[in-house]
């Protein structure tokens, strides 16, 4: 082998041996997994015995008797519906707004981003006591103008529609993206729509939009995946899935199958039906960015 080969296929093997405590980890604790759980997904496994095989029987189980599936995967489909746009209208109303040069802007820049750094788990605890129906801060606000505030947690509308507001207040992570993407649209395009008469709303419609739209289909993109994972505020806030279902959210269920009924195979199928829905519906927005994501150049 000649030298300079040799001394490649060196410094190959040192970037993976550096690289290999990441490798090891990943092998063995998200790629084998995965593939396992394609096995399981066709077996019935209650981890204590060994995994029978049943073919389709989990999928047939799912699609054809299993009502709680549909409730939890409509749970689900609403709330990516609702949260998902609100969020991406809310990042970039919030982000236009710490876009303004004035004095102390990235102090306001710092307080509406570290909501979001905060642990999922600290924050719902913090919204139990939040939205506390009789000790509560938003029920005591609400009575100092005479309105009396609902069991937000107890009832049924308004289990679901906490869950959808408490999903602004971790707003400010998509926010910082939309900034970047703000102060990465080239001011000539605005000088430009100036000399041409054009009003803030117009530059906002034809310069700022349009510019904003790869930001907004990253954010949409990952939206679409986080919503559909949405898990943690639910098991938290509502671990029972709340009054009526209402937020029995399709990865709640999902758990509760796994570790609640120790149901792993049921649980494997349910799992990969929810990657070939995310999947699909990822490939649909990217079918659909051709018509309406403008990038630059």
């Amino acid at each position: 082998m000649p030298r300079g080969n040799r001394d490649k296929a060196k410094q190959n093997l040192v970037g993976y041996l550096f690289i290999s405590p990441w490798l090891i980890g990943f092998i063995a604790f998200t790629f084998w997994p995965f593939i396992r759980s394609i096995y399981l997904s066709f077996t019935r496994y209650n981890i204590v015995t060994e995994p029978k095989w049943v073919g389709l029987a989990n999928y047939k189980m799912l699609l054809t008797q299993d009502e709680l599936f549909y409730k939890s995967a409509w749970v689900t489909i609403k709330y990516a519906i609702v949260a998902v746009p609100l969020g991406i209208v809310a990042g970039v109303a919030l982000a236009l707004l710490l876009n303004i040069n004035v004095k102390g802007m990235s102090v306001f820049r710092t307080i509406f981003y570290l909501p979001s750094i905060v642990p999922t788990v600290a924050t719902s605890v913090v919204f139990m006591w939040l939205l506390n129906p009789n000790i509560g801060l938003v029920n005591r606000i609400l009575a100092v103008v005479g309105v009396q505030g609902p069991a937000w947690l107890s009832t049924s509308p308004w289990a679901f529609n906490s869950l959808i507001m408490m999903a602004l207040w971790g707003v400010g992570g998509s926010m910082v993206i939309y900034l970047a993407g703000l102060k990465d649209i080239p001011v000539h395009l605005y000088e430009a729509a100036t000399l041409d008469g054009a009003s803030s709303v117009k530059k906002l419609r034809y310069v700022t939009l349009p510019m904003m739209t790869p930001v907004i289909f990253f954010n949409l993109v990952m939206g679409i995946i986080s919503a559909f994972q949405y898990f943690t505020q639910a098991f938290v806030m509502t671990p029972n899935g709340g009054p009526e279902d209402s937020t029995y959210f399709y990865s709640l269920y999902l758990y509760n199958r796994a570790w609640k009924y120790l149901d792993m195979g049921y649980a494997s199928a349910m799992a990969w039906i929810l990657f070939l829905v995310v999947i699909v519906l990822t490939g649909l927005v990217f079918r659909t960015q051709k018509k309406w994501v403008h990038y630059g150049g």
